[in-house]
This record gives C-alpha cells, sequence and structure tokens, in this order.
C-alpha cells in the first residue's frame, strides 16, 4: 500500500524558519534508511503559505487567494510518499522522524492512504484503467528524459 505522510506546518515553517544544520542532517540520514529499506518514492518540504495561492471553485467561477493564510493547524509544510506493507508499518516509520528536542511546537504528522486503481471498483473502468496506465507510463518516461 502506498502512504502520504503529510508534515503539518507550524509557526517556525510558515514564518520561513528553516531546519537546523543537524535536523537536515538527520533527516538526510533517515531518508537515506526509507530509500535503502524501498520504502520511499517521494518526499518534498514546502515553502510558506507566504509564498502560496488557493484557486477556490465555486459554480462556474475560479476565485484566487494569495497567501499567506491563517489557519497554521490546517496548512502543509512538506510531505513523503512511501509504500509499506500496512498502516501499522507506516506508523513505525513515523514514530523514528527526527525532531528539534527542546522545540515544542514540533509539529504533527497525518499519514493518509493513497487510493490504487482496484480501490474504484467497478466505476473504474477498462477504458479509464487503460488511460491512467498511460499516464503513468509518460509520466515515468518523462522522470527519466
Amino acid at each position: 500500500m502506498r502512504v502520504m505522510v503529510i508534515i503539518k506546518a507550524n509557526k517556525q515553517s510558515e514564518a520561513g524558519i528553516l531546519p537546523s544544520q543537524k535536523l537536515l542532517t538527520d533527516m538526510g540520514n533517515f531518508n537515506e534508511e526509507l530509500v535503502k529499506a524501498g520504502v520511499m518514492l517521494a518526499g518534498e518540504g514546502l515553502h510558506p503559505s507566504s509564498k502560496g495561492k488557493r484557486v477556490k471553485f465555486s459554480g462556474g467561477q475560479r476565485i484566487v487567494t494569495d497567501g499567506p493564510f491563517a489557519e497554521t493547524k490546517e496548512l502543509i509544510a512538506g510531505f513523503w510518499l512511501w509504500k509499506v506493507n500496512s498502516m501499522d508499518e507506516a506508523v513505525e516509520w513515523v514514530k523514528r522522524i527526527p525532531s528539534e528536542p527542546n522545540d515544542p511546537s514540533s509539529g504533527e504528522i497525518e499519514i493518509r492512504q493513497v487510493f490504487e486503481m482496484e480501490d474504484f471498483g467497478a466505476e473504474f473502468t477498462p477504458e479509464a484503467r487503460a488511460q491512467e496506465d498511460r499516464l503513468r507510463a509518460e509520466m515515468e518516461k518523462q522522470k527519466n528524459s
């Protein structure tokens, strides 16, 4: 199964305060463990919401709002995409994520399972499945070129 591991934003990440050299080193080592274990598929940190935009869909309209966005607890500072055998395995990996030991607001992590094609049942027609396969193949081709 695939899971998205969502790193929630906090006051520091929203202020654009970058992690310490030690935390970056520890995180690099943790990512290396994930890769060697065949768990990590992708992972990125995100700039603060002040550099972002939101697009609200309302009927036929698209309303664009510039950041920053008020509710820090609803914001994302980064993510991983992992391949694991179970949600329990994902939780065990998350428990090992390095953090700043003396930072009381160092963060919160959310783990969400990613839908697979099989999860959509009969509504996911053979044509839609073929299209999805073509798109994934094209993305892989673009990634490798």
